[in-house]
């Protein structure tokens, strides 16, 4: 269901029995009406944008994708699938897909709901979009923050 070589994801080898892939796979699974496949479309879609996107899963239930940070979380609701950006309100949505969230300082969402159609191009375009914030806003930053936390060490 993932993208050339299947899905990636983090904690592979952690204790849990199932990794965060073979979770997503039960969750679609378990959704047997047009949430469950739109969730697998959203899934193959971002997996799809960049062969360093990466699943896990997170908050006791919910897929989340990142790419040099984390880029969005998706759930199936009672009436819709909503996948939220972790920095939607920082990212041009050239696709204008965000529908939810739209007055809040961070993140923004899109509410998919029974008969939409997923464009999976504009969606791709604002993964990638969003990777690249990631690349550039808050992978630079990690290593100045470390660099931060290490000399206060020596220091203390």
């Amino acid at each position: 269901m993932g993208g050339v070589g299947g899905p990636r994801n983090h904690n592979a080898g952690s204790e849990d029995p199932m990794n965060p892939s073979e979770r997503i796979d039960q969750l679609i699974a378990s959704i047997d009406d047009w949430r469950g496949k739109m969730l697998a479309s959203v899934r193959e879609t971002f997996l799809g944008a960049d062969e360093g996107v990466v699943e896990d899963w997170k908050w006791m239930g919910s897929p989340v994708w990142s790419c040099d940070g984390m880029i969005a979380v998706a759930n199936a609701h009672k009436d819709k699938v909503k996948i939220t950006f972790m920095h939607g309100a920082q990212l041009e949505d050239a696709g204008k897909l965000f529908n939810a969230g739209l007055d809040g300082g961070k993140w923004r969402a899109i509410d998919l709901h029974e008969g939409d159609k997923l464009d999976k191009r504009a969606l791709k375009a604002l993964v990638r979009t969003a990777i690249a914030y990631n690349r550039t806003h808050l992978k630079k930053n990690a290593p100045a923050r470390s660099r931060v936390k290490a000399a206060k060490a020596k220091g203390a």
